[in-house]
């Protein structure tokens, strides 16, 4: 039961679409991430995820539409829906979502997945 400083946390977040665990609850992940260029198009078949715009912009594509996203804005997107965000600049992110979900989801990409993910 500590606090946590999320902008400590993001300092240390070094690399992008590389999310970080910063905490756990009822199965679920508090992630951090930080996002700049193109991510690949993808989607989870069983997981919903929620993403927190704590600093800078972003776009969240679909297929049918595109979503901008603000500082202080969020976005659930529901399982089995295929998107994409896109940041032009560095956009840091908090992402809530199942510990079972791969950032990648059903698509596995040499320079983006990670499997793995640090605890920070």
């Amino acid at each position: 039961m500590n606090k946590v400083s999320l902008l400590q946390k993001f300092d240390l977040v070094t690399e992008y679409w590389s999310p970080k665990i910063v905490g756990e609850l009822n199965g679920q992940q508090v992630k951090l991430a930080k996002f700049q260029g193109e991510f690949v198009w993808h989607h989870h078949e069983h997981e919903d995820e929620a993403f927190f715009v704590m600093k800078g912009s972003f776009r969240m594509e679909f297929r049918d539409k595109t979503v901008e996203l603000n500082e202080g804005e969020m976005i659930i997107v529901p399982r089995d829906v295929e998107h994409r965000p896109v940041a032009d600049k560095e956009v840091w992110v908090m992402l809530f979502e199942p510990a079972s979900t791969l950032n990648t989801g059903n698509v596995v990409d040499d320079e983006k997945t990670k499997a793995v993910l640090e605890k920070i």
